[in-house]
């Protein structure tokens, strides 16, 4: 009778540990998901101040190899070396989703930053800058 009790006993303990580790997976994996993340409409409506031409794409893409490459990748498709260390996605530059933002919106979301994606305001505090990463990040389209 105490064999069977133990049975017992373990069975239902290796149940919840598999419960508990397929529970953490779903989560986790839900987690991973990328969440709408709302822009003011005034920074929806903000013009590039800075005309999109080789010279910016060039400082651009200087910039961005400096401060984005490492999670976001030299093409933009969310697979630099440190992605796989953050809790969210990097998100892909190249689709068409991504390249259906305004300019103003780019612009936010560097500045501003978000959960894995740090705030550029103090790391770039030239906005000039931040809008030479968008005019080269514009040209990491499909």
């Amino acid at each position: 009778m105490k064999t069977t009790f133990k049975r017992k006993l373990f069975v239902i303990g290796l149940m919840i540990l598999v419960l508990g580790f397929t529970t953490m997976s779903f989560v986790g994996y839900q987690d991973n998901k990328p969440k709408p993340w709302k822009v003011p409409e005034a920074s929806k409506k903000m013009k590039n101040a800075v005309k999109s031409d080789a010279a910016s794409i060039a400082a651009g893409k200087t910039m961005y190899s400096k401060h984005c490459k490492s999670c976001h990748g030299s093409k933009g498709l969310g697979d630099g070396p440190k992605a796989k260390e953050l809790d969210t996605e990097c998100g892909n530059f190249s689709t068409a989703a991504f390249h259906g933002q305004t300019d103003g919106e780019i612009f936010y979301k560097i500045k501003e930053g978000r959960d894995d994606m740090p705030s550029f305001k103090k790391k770039i505090p030239d906005d000039e800058d931040i809008w030479n990463i968008v005019n080269f990040m514009r040209t990491l389209a499909k």
